[in-house]
Formats: C-alpha cells, sequence, structure tokens
C-alpha cells in the first residue's frame, strides 16, 4: 500500500513539475519576441525636371512637360496625366510602416540630350531613393522604397 501511496505522489509531482516548466518556458520565450508594431512615416514623393541645354537658351522656349505621374503606396496606385510644371509633389503624407512598399513612376518630354528627369522618396524627411534619367525626347524614370528589412 505505502508504494501505491509512493507512485501516486510521485506522479502528482512529476505532473506539477512538467506544469511548472511548461509556464516558465512560455513565459520566457515571450520576454524575448520583439513586438512588429508598425510605425507612421511622413513620406514625399516628387518628380522634376532639369532643363539644362545651351547657353545662351534659345529665343523660343523648348517643349517640356510631364506626361504622366504613376505613384502607389501598399497596394493603392494613382496616376495623373499631364501635370503642368517642372516639379510634381504629392505634398507630406502619413503612412504607415504596414503598407510596406512604396513606388513613383514620370515620364517627360525633354528638350535636350542634357536634361534631367529626376525621381525622389523622401522619408521622414530624408531623401530615402532617387533616380535619374538624362536625355532628350520622351523619357521615363522609377524607384521605389520598402520598409520591410531584408
Amino acid at each position: 500500500m505505502k508504494q501505491f501511496y509512493k507512485s501516486k505522489s510521485l506522479l502528482k509531482l512529476s505532473f506539477l513539475f512538467a506544469v511548472l516548466f511548461s509556464v516558465i518556458s512560455v513565459l520566457n520565450s515571450c520576454k524575448d519576441d520583439d513586438e512588429d508594431e508598425f510605425t507612421d512615416h511622413i513620406i514625399q514623393l516628387e518628380a522634376k525636371i532639369n532643363v539644362k541645354g545651351p547657353n545662351p537658351p534659345p529665343a523660343t522656349p523648348p517643349t517640356v512637360n510631364f506626361k504622366a505621374v504613376v505613384t502607389q503606396i501598399g497596394t493603392s496606385p494613382e496616376t495623373t496625366f499631364n501635370p503642368t510644371g517642372l516639379t510634381w509633389s504629392s505634398g507630406d503624407l502619413f503612412v504607415s510602416s504596414s503598407q510596406s512598399q512604396l513606388s513613383i513612376a514620370a515620364n517627360a518630354v525633354l528638350p535636350y540630350s542634357d536634361s534631367e528627369l529626376i525621381v525622389n522618396i523622401y522619408v521622414d524627411g530624408e531623401l530615402a531613393k532617387t533616380i535619374k534619367a538624362v536625355g532628350s525626347g520622351e523619357q521615363h524614370a522609377s524607384t521605389y522604397y520598402s520598409f520591410l528589412e531584408l
């Protein structure tokens, strides 16, 4: 009878240690987890044209214009056709890093072989990505930025 009682106590004690070990393991593993919280960022997408050309400039101003600017934040694309001026900007936008990726593409007609089409992505006020297309005629430039760390 004593042996039966001892084996029952040993079983209870083993079960108690197993539960205690499981609880400590779970608490310890949760302590090491870094929360992947998404943060908000202020972004700005920009496309601009630098007309260089001959010096002195010709009497008749050359034809310079954007044909289209396409932006995408996350999965939401937006297209602006024929924006006016030599600079296009999205303005400041609040974006969560959960959107994961931003992109901008611009198409423009440039007059001279040294004219430039530049697209920029600013994240939190700092230039994050830029790309430049140089040449005359129709030029295209695009770039993207990802919040995901690879």
